[in-house]
């Protein structure tokens, strides 16, 4: 996973420093992980000034600033800040998503191009960054018969968790939705055992209540695959697994977009690995809806 280069030490703009963090925050010390933390949440103007003040504003050491670093694969801070130079070059000169406009006609500037342009922006971000071996094992983790699967949302993300828990069902058993009332939790963790998987969705702003009850959960015995923004919630410090997605949209609210892509990519992943059991679960649901007439049929 080194950032730099094999040849003279140059490090060129696709190295994504970021993505480097992220991948690295479950193998780093306490004070590491502050420094990484600080630096993502302030991505990437905390690491463009002096290694005196990163290490002052992240509240670590300047030594363990270059540790983070030598982690990183890089020589040091400078060579770090010059692949973040390099990177925030390569943003300014060439947009990251350059594209036909869909929309017949209207101009740059209207709301349909630039929501379309920062999701779609958002989407390969999130997929660029994304460590195959992270998700494949959340995946294999979601997709072992022998763990139950929670899930839970925040104030926001709670359609995603529920949208998530609607399809799991049918692909496999034991897979239940938590409610966002936290005097519903003790009864949930009651029957939570030892290396069930709690899947949380959390992004900004972070809710209290939601690390709270991944604390208890891991207390439990439980696994936690979280889904997060680029920032990373504060339950990452709890999660075995974690994938994180872009979600900045020229509105009030953050884009559920990319969250949404992850959720979808994970069913189908699991769905691939637990084929056998889906394949008759859905043969039988089927067969229910046929009996109970649910759907209307086309004539």
């Amino acid at each position: 996973m080194a950032a730099g280069s094999d040849t003279g030490g140059e490090i060129g703009p696709a190295v994504g420093v970021e993505a480097h963090l992220r991948a690295a925050l479950p193998d780093l010390t306490r004070a590491e992980r502050q420094l990484a933390t600080h630096i993502l949440k302030n991505y990437p103007v905390a690491a463009l000034g002096s290694i005196t003040a990163l290490a002052k504003a992240s509240e670590v050491s300047t030594p363990t600033v270059v540790r983070l670093c030598q982690k990183l694969g890089f020589k040091g801070y400078p060579d770090m800040q010059a692949a973040l130079r390099l990177e925030v070059e390569a943003m300014l000169v060439s947009p990251l998503v350059k594209h036909d406009r869909w929309t017949g006609g209207a101009p740059d500037t209207h709301i349909l191009n630039r929501f379309a342009d920062a999701v779609v922006g958002n989407l390969q971000a999130t997929l660029g960054q994304i460590d195959h071996a992270e998700f494949d094992a959340a995946a294999a983790l979601l997709a072992d018969p022998a763990r139950a699967v929670y899930a839970i949302g925040g104030r926001i993300t709670h359609a995603q968790a529920d949208y998530f828990v609607t399809l799991m069902k049918v692909i496999r058993r034991e897979v239940a939705l938590l409610s966002g009332l936290s005097n519903t939790w003790p009864p949930a963790l009651l029957d939570m055992k030892r290396g069930d998987v709690l899947v949380v969705f959390d992004i900004r702003r972070y809710e209290n209540s939601v690390l709270q009850l991944v604390e208890l959960a891991v207390e439990q015995g439980a696994e936690v695959v979280l889904i997060t923004d680029r920032w990373i919630s504060p339950a990452a410090q709890h999660a075995r697994h974690t994938l994180s997605a872009y979600v900045e949209a020229p509105s009030a609210w953050d884009s559920m977009v990319s969250i949404t892509v992850l959720v979808e990519t994970l069913l189908a992943a699991v769905q691939t690995l637990t084929w056998s059991e889906t394949e008759a679960r859905l043969k039988r649901l089927e067969a229910l809806y046929d009996r109970s007439r649910f759907f209307r049929r086309l004539r």
